[in-house]
């Protein structure tokens, strides 16, 4: 009898999937439960997802082309509700968009979500921003429109208000064994003496006091968010269903939230602990063998080369791609600093990885940026850590080394120093300060500085993700202080309300939505042309001479494209041939015939034996001939 898909999925997973899956909680009749449960999930699955899977599994490396391009939204923010957004992807498409990240849109407790964070229901959408058949339908008309679809699977933790957190806190035994409970003091305290704080400040501790049910219970995030017990083999179970409901509603890109907190153990750090890799790699399987289209994106907040392991290896494959986050801080700190050598050491580091590894980049999302920088390399470069981290705040306040940023901390804890950042990349880059004040020059130099930070990640290894807002120069939104439920959270600083009116004014040039959105229209245009932007593409840094200007030439199938940066505020003089360019000859006609360079930004040969890269201004140059 001839095997099915889904058979052959299965078989092919089977005895690693069961292996795994004893060794974590040995129950066969769990196990059971699971494939049988798989199979009801695949049998679901629509006609429309399956001809997809087919494809993709035929074209494994689809999300790694050079025409990925990402944008995070919140629903409520960019489009009112999902309906909302299906009307606006003729915009999306003319953003060049063809992968959105729908931030948390699950049910969650009003002013007490923690941003959508705290989900009290994994199969309902908040009530004002839709329903399941809205997005859907919104799905749908997204697969049409070749853009796939992303959404956090908040898996570390519920609400207090899901339903088995309210049935744990009213004493049922078998779900308070989903979370983790103790009557007294003792194990907790335990715990706490290893286990790092996520929010010393606004949520100190890892445990939170019940009194109505006589109980402490581990909550690392919020006191609201309850974290799960892996070990217990319903829970994962019960995750993987939610898992594979939600692939079944059309998403396309699942972002595993806060990986590495999933497993917890005593007397560790409940942090990166190997049965964390047994979950994800698990859950790979399962959606290889049930929707082998849908990718896992891992949050893992760390250096790159310690993420390393959430990608998993190319026999046992565990996270599709995952977040450059260093790389993001450290960008920042070079605009603060106007020194490349850190941020240059940092991408050696990426480059250096496997070109199986997919990253994706971005220069600002909906968190806030937290300072977790490689102080060992600036130690030796005479900067303290604490000192480096007040500057740094201080900088993109405005208050500190000559800057035009504006923004807010957020969690700023007095006794360490410590503290992290909010603000839009516009603000930040100066382009708030210079429409206040109306100065033209500064505003010029500020979306300079915009664009050229975008030109910079477009040229990193990996996907490029923007922040929606960011394509029209969107600046801080105030107005959450006048918000009960979001005062508190100096992160909705930066999550205002899309101007639409604003983005009406992207089609006139001279205004700074319209120069911002045409220079980013030309720069994902070019990546979307050459083909030096695939991922698998050769990257590496170059040696500029210059602190304050960064270099990076990626190669691919005998093409060449260089990229130069100016990080400071002063005009600079660049040699081609320092960077191994060979200009062209302007006596010779034709840039093919010539050889050297190709301006691919003004489409002009590079002819001169120096040229000048403005303040914060950039090039993109081309090697023909």
């Amino acid at each position: 009898m001839r095997k099915s898909i889904f058979d052959k999925r299965l078989e092919h997973h089977l005895e690693e999937l069961r292996w795994l899956y004893m060794e974590l909680y040995d129950n066969g009749s769990m196990f059971a439960e699971l494939c049988d449960q798989l199979r009801e999930f695949y049998d679901d699955r629509s006609v429309d997802l399956k001809k997809q899977d087919k494809a993709r599994e035929e074209n494994p490396d689809w999300y790694k082309k050079n025409d990925m391009l990402g944008m995070m939204l919140y629903i409520d923010n960019f489009a009112g509700n999902l309906q909302g957004v299906q009307k606006k992807l003729e915009y999306l498409k003319h953003c060049n968009v063809n992968y959105i990240h729908l931030m948390p849109f699950l049910d969650t407790p009003e002013g007490r979500s923690d941003g959508g964070y705290a989900v009290s229901d994994f199969r309902k959408v908040q009530p004002h921003l839709g329903t399941m058949s809205d997005l859907k339908k919104l799905t749908s008309s997204c697969r049409k429109e070749g853009i796939s679809v992303c959404m956090d699977f908040v898996m570390n933790h519920t609400s207090e208000e899901h339903e088995w957190a309210k049935r744990a806190r009213a004493g049922e035994g078998e779900y308070m064994s989903r979370y983790f409970f103790f009557d007294n003091d003792a194990i907790p305290a335990e715990y706490e003496k290893t286990v790092p704080q996520v929010f010393p400040t606004t949520a100190p501790g890892n445990f939170t006091w019940l009194p109505d049910a006589g109980h402490f219970v581990m909550t690392s995030f919020y006191p609201y968010q309850w974290d799960l017990n892996y070990k217990n083999p319903r829970v994962f179970n019960e995750m993987m269903y939610n898992f594979l409901y939600l692939a079944n509603m059309g998403i396309d890109i699942m972002r595993i939230d806060a990986v590495p907190y999933i497993w917890k153990e005593l007397h560790t750090q409940c942090r990166n602990l190997k049965q964390v890799h047994t979950i994800v790699r698990m859950m790979r399987m399962i959606s290889e063998i049930v929707c082998p289209g849908v990718l896992l994106l891992g949050e893992v907040v760390m250096e790159p080369e310690k993420v390393v392991p959430y990608f998993g290896t190319v026999e046992k494959p565990e996270c599709h791609m995952l977040y450059n986050v260093t790389t993001m801080a450290t960008t920042w700190h070079t605009v603060a600093t106007r020194d490349v050598s850190l941020l240059k050491k940092q991408l050696d580091i990426v480059n250096s990885l496997p070109k199986e590894y997919v990253f994706l980049n971005y220069l600002r999302c909906h968190d806030d940026i937290g300072w977790g920088l490689d102080y060992g390399t600036l130690h030796r470069n005479g900067m303290e850590e604490r000192a480096h981290k007040q500057y740094l705040n201080d900088y993109f306040q405005g208050t500190a080394g000559e800057s035009s940023s504006r923004g807010e901390l957020y969690n700023a804890d007095p006794v360490t120093g410590d503290a992290r950042f909010c603000g839009t990349t516009a603000s930040m880059c100066g382009i708030e300060k210079a429409g206040f004040e109306q100065d033209d020059a500064a505003m010029e130099r500020a979306v300079r500085l915009d664009v050229t930070l975008h030109a910079y990640m477009f040229m990193q290894s990996g996907i490029p993700v923007l922040y929606s807002g960011d394509e029209i120069g969107q600046l801080n939104d105030y107005s959450y202080k006048d918000d009960p439920n979001k005062a508190a959270d100096s992160r909705y600083l930066h999550r205002g309300v899309m101007d639409w009116e604003l983005a009406e004014r992207i089609r006139d040039k001279k205004s700074v939505q319209g120069q911002i959105f045409s220079q980013l229209d030309q720069l994902e245009k070019i990546r979307k042309t050459e083909k030096v932007f695939m991922t698998q593409a050769d990257t590496h840094t170059v040696d500029t001479g210059d602190v304050n200007v960064l270099c990076i030439t990626r190669c691919y199938e005998g093409e060449e494209i260089t990229g130069v940066f100016n990080f400071s505020e002063y005009d600079k003089e660049i040699l081609p041939e320092r960077l191994g360019l060979q200009t062209s000859n302007p006596e010779t006609e034709g840039v093919e015939a010539a050889g050297g360079c190709l301006d691919l930004i003004s489409g002009k040969r590079v002819e001169a034996s120096a040229v000048r890269l403005p303040a914060y201004g950039f090039c993109y140059w081309k090697r023909v001939g």
